[in-house]
């Protein structure tokens, strides 16, 4: 039976696994549209604006550890998604973008969506292509989808002028295998323990697989065995913690509490992660936490397989004993005003068995980590990158992508605002995640950067801080995207609503007035 190239596009992606799309489609994507009506076993999930789209897509990919697509506008519309692919691009996320184009013969007019759209791709995509004929689109679909699979993870992005997609002659392609992540070198692993050995200050830090459950406990025993210190990195795409697994510290995001933090060590041993950065530069400050006369050793690259790694490392170590993990806090819910330290309570206490947490709450959100170590296990992922308006569509992706588990966005009032349209695909998708939006009624980190920059801030700067007037109803914007809201000023009340949103079907959504 002869198909067109879009047509092949989308038996090419389910050949090869990819069962999901997320879409804000245009004009030069209708056939691909079409094609998913004649075309059984792609869930469409449609977002309202691009950042939603590849927001969610990375999401996704971080729960269900395989890729899935995007469907975007032209060079203009991939631009709308560029902050959320920036995110995903840091978390190592596997993601196939489909991006529609201006016909190849169209393109020398110049028309007003013409754009240089493979280079806005190149900017957060590991693999770029654009297809020029209908015959090559299902074999370009396939190689994305294997690109997409390189350790640790990219983002792979096809371009497709819209005369590839509506041309006859499309040809499905099978699926290619998935490359093997690489083991990292056995002398690199011996200096690792020989540096343990030696009596100095160390500290291994973690990031990428090196943060699942398995490598962590093999990290734990090792540092038990050696005295070093075991650190993840600042922000990770999925960290496993909670019950049963180790209270693994982060290293801090502001600048003198990281500098603070590694001071001590002598020796820093890199597992998946790279050396450790502050996230900005300040004036008599350091630009990396590290201190400048320690060593660094690059045990693992972020490529590599970590659990193999760190398992040969507890080899060379001397197989120390396994060490029990975090103990199940038996602490009570916060109580009284909305502080951070009284809401990690009541999250720790209240959050159920195998959640997934999507944290966005910078500021706000700084003691919710150490006090969460004993919560019921679960997972915790961050806005890696660090363009803001990541944390909504992050869970909305993450809930498709984990149905039976629930998902709690830990979301700060400012950055909702980027991409709040998220709401409304949870609303359609009826997905199950719980959005606490900590409503300060500023950017409460940009009083803090203006601090540290040494400014002096007077009346025009602090107004650019302040998003109180007029105060933002996160409560009607959510009802009028079809979610239920409620408020909380207390954490009283916050604590009811928390646990019943917990146990409820569906999306809801918590402004905590703070």
């Amino acid at each position: 039976m002869s198909m067109n190239g879009a047509e092949s596009l989308v038996h090419s992606l389910l050949a090869s696994g990819v069962d999901t799309c997320f879409a804000n489609p245009g004009t030069s994507e209708m056939h691909f549209v079409a094609a998913l009506d004649r075309v059984p076993g792609m869930r469409c999930v449609l977002g309202l604006f691009e950042g939603v789209v590849t927001g969610a897509a990375d999401g996704y990919a971080r729960v269900t550890g395989k890729p899935a697509a995007t469907l975007l506008h032209c060079g203009p519309g991939l631009a709308n998604g560029l902050a959320n692919l920036h995110n995903g691009r840091r978390a190592n996320t596997m993601m196939v973008n489909c991006v529609g184009d201006q016909a190849t013969y169209h393109r020398p007019l110049d028309a007003p969506l013409t754009a240089d759209t493979e280079g806005l791709a190149r900017a957060v995509s590991g693999w770029t292509r654009t297809c020029t004929t209908a015959e090559e689109v299902g074999a370009q679909a396939a190689v994305a989808v294997q690109a997409a699979y390189v350790s640790p993870g990219q983002i792979a992005t096809l371009i497709l002028p819209s005369d590839t997609c509506w041309n006859p002659g499309g040809i499905v392609a099978p699926k290619l295998p998935v490359p093997v992540a690489p083991q990292t070198d056995a002398r690199k692993v011996k200096h690792a323990a020989q540096m343990l050995r030696n009596g100095k200050k160390t500290v291994l830090v973690l990031a990428n697989a090196a943060l699942r459950a398995g490598p962590m406990a093999d990290a734990w025993r090792i540092a038990a065995a050696t005295g070093a210190t075991v650190m993840a990195q600042g922000s990770n795409a999925r960290m496993e913690r909670g019950a049963g697994r180790y209270p693994i510290n982060r290293i801090p995001y502001p600048v003198d509490q990281a500098v603070a933090a590694l001071a001590e060590f002598e020796q820093v041993i890199l597992v998946g992660a790279v050396k450790p950065v502050i996230f900005f530069a300040y004036p008599g400050k350091p630009g990396s936490p590290v201190p400048v006369n320690a060593d660094l050793h690059v045990m693992t690259r972020p490529e590599n397989d970590q659990a193999q790694a760190l398992a040969a490392l507890a080899e060379e170590c001397g197989n120390p004993p396994h060490v029990p993990g975090n103990v199940r806090s038996t602490e009570g819910p916060g109580t009284g005003k909305i502080t951070t330290e009284a809401f990690a309570r009541s999250l720790s206490a209240l959050m159920p068995e195998n959640a997934i947490i999507c944290d966005e709450a910078v500021t706000f959100g700084r003691a919710f980590y150490p006090i969460t170590h004993g919560a019921p296990a679960h997972d915790w992922m961050s806005v890696t990158g660090g363009a803001i308006g990541g944390g909504i569509p992050l869970a909305t992706g993450a809930a498709v992508g984990a149905p039976d588990r629930r998902v709690i966005n830990l979301q700060a009032d400012g950055s909702a605002m980027y991409t709040i349209q998220a709401l409304w695909t949870q609303a359609r998708e009826k997905l199950d995640v719980t959005t606490v939006i900590f409503a300060n009624r500023k950017y409460q980190i940009l009083l803090g950067e203006l601090a540290n920059v040494g400014a002096n801030p007077g009346r025009t700067a602090l107004d650019m801080m302040d998003i109180g007037n007029p105060d933002l109803d996160f409560c009607a914007m959510a009802n009028g995207m079809g979610v239920e809201a409620a408020k909380a000023t207390t954490m009283e009340e916050f604590n009811d609503l928390f646990a019943a949103a917990n146990r409820r079907k569906g999306p809801f959504l918590i402004e905590a007035v703070i």
